[in-house]
């Protein structure tokens, strides 16, 4: 099964070059003062219960500026001898250590592979770095990740001593650094879009299964162990976060994650699950008849999404707002429920933020960035004006409509009762117009009905 999907992809892409982590770290340091020094601390692992640890995955402003993916490190940009210098603080190596969890790359390995100057075991962070800091003026760090860091950097700030009276050294204030990487990362190098394109077309390839194995019985743990095994053997790291699927009333739930029900003929299934792949993130969700057949009612709602997700997908344009895709979704969603006799108002009226009745069935926004996170990083109204989209930058474009009879708020029509409907694909912004990443995964009334429960072959 698996096999036969895995003949389809592309051959993995190259990983990103030094040479490109190298000019990152240079557009972010040519923001700098000489007196500045930047840190970025790698956040501790996660308790799952008792010793038992969540899988490690490190932050992803450190995999940008350098890809390095182990735990307890620290990355530093300081200015010495008239250039920028990068250190990383890594792990010692320990056979003891080694030999229950794993083989440590060190600072040898460091050196060898990744964009940094100089690195050292982490053992010796306080002493290099207090003597850094007292050579700075203003220290770059998001604090919460380390709390020796954060307690070095504290009490480097507040010291009062006769060197600072006498010579003025030593920091005297403190920046988060959040923002200025957030604009780098928001427009996304060829070498992160084909990381993007591959983690998409093994997303895609994912739902295809996932869609050839829904039957009558199927539940809803099945199609995800499927989804998500299938990230596993593609080479992915696995998914980018907990997928949603969800059969009848629980695709009406936006963020339902129990995925615990069994899926029965006359439902549709709702599966939002993207894979990450070097750490970027796809983001694709589906919805289909587990019958193989959209009934009447069920295309009905489903062409009005789809209609909507294309017209989003043309708006995005280079020069376009960033709200663009959602005001055109939100409006051929509106026009399509008025034509059916769902909302009783105009479509100005349905629109209406505060007394319109598209709300009641579409109550999400319609895009979010995506990239080494999948709800990346990038404010979307600098200064609270709309940010204009730009080539590089990607972004979901994921409208729907849910009808969940179980909702005490709303009377919801009895002939589209808990059938809930998103269609989400991952789009660049390019000056040849918008380029969806996730094209390959099916998503046509004809092509669905062709796949659902056909087995490969």
């Amino acid at each position: 099964m698996f096999a036969e999907a895995v003949a389809k992809l592309p051959p993995q892409p190259a990983p990103t070059s030094i040479s490109e982590f190298r000019e990152r770290q240079e557009r972010l340091t040519s923001q700098f003062r000489n007196d500045d020094v930047f840190i970025l601390a790698s956040p501790p692992f996660a308790v799952h219960s008792n010793d038992v640890e969540y899988r490690y995955r490190t932050s992803s402003d450190l995999l940008y500026l350098t890809g390095w993916s182990e735990p307890e490190s620290v990355f530093v940009l300081r200015y010495d001898q008239g250039s920028w210098v990068s250190t990383l603080f890594v792990q010692p190596q320990d056979t003891l250590k080694e030999i229950w969890e794993g083989r440590r790359p060190g600072t040898d390995g460091a050196l060898a592979d990744h964009a940094v100057d100089e690195a050292y075991n982490n053992d010796e962070l306080s002493v290099r770095l207090s003597e850094w800091l007292n050579d700075t003026k203003r220290v770059f760090l998001r604090g919460g990740a380390n709390a020796e860091v954060d307690d070095m950097v504290e009490r480097a700030i507040r010291k009062r001593d006769r060197a600072r009276q006498h010579f003025g050294s030593g920091p005297v204030s403190l920046e988060d650094p959040s923002g200025l990487l957030a604009e780098l990362r928001l427009r996304k190098s060829a070498s992160e879009i084909e990381q993007m394109v591959y983690a998409s077309k093994v997303a895609s390839l994912a739902h295809e299964l996932a869609m050839r194995h829904s039957r009558e019985g199927v539940t809803e743990y099945q199609l995800q162990s499927i989804i998500e095994a299938f990230f596993s053997y593609a080479g992915t790291s696995g998914w980018s976060y907990p997928s949603i699927v969800g059969c009848g009333e629980n695709a009406t739930i936006l963020h339902y994650t129990t995925n615990q029900d069994t899926c029965n003929f006359d439902e549709v299934v709702l599966i939002d699950a993207g894979a990450e792949y070097r750490g970027y993130a796809s983001d694709i969700t589906r919805s289909w008849p587990i019958s193989g057949t959209f009934s009447e009612a069920q295309r009905e709602i489903y062409e009005i999404v789809l209609r909507a997700q294309l017209a989003a997908i043309d708006a995005c344009q280079v020069g376009a707002p960033y709200t663009a895709p959602h005001e055109v979704a939100r409006r051929v969603l509106a026009e399509g429920l008025i034509e059916l006799g769902v909302i009783q108002q105009t479509v100005d009226e349905a629109l209406d933020m505060e007394t319109g009745e598209l709300r009641r069935w579409y109550m999400h926004n319609t895009s979010h960035w995506i990239g080494l996170d999948v709800h990346d990083a990038g404010v979307y109204k600098p200064g609270g004006t709309p940010r204009l989209l730009e080539p590089g930058m990607c972004l979901t474009i994921e409208p729907g409509l849910y009808f969940g009879a179980w909702r005490p708020d709303v009377e919801c029509p009895e002939r589209y009762a808990n059938i809930g409907i998103r269609i989400e694909d991952d789009v660049l912004i390019s000056t040849q117009g918008p380029v969806v990443l996730t094209e390959d995964c099916p998503k046509s009334i004809e092509d669905i009905e062709s796949i659902v429960g056909v087995s490969f072959g």
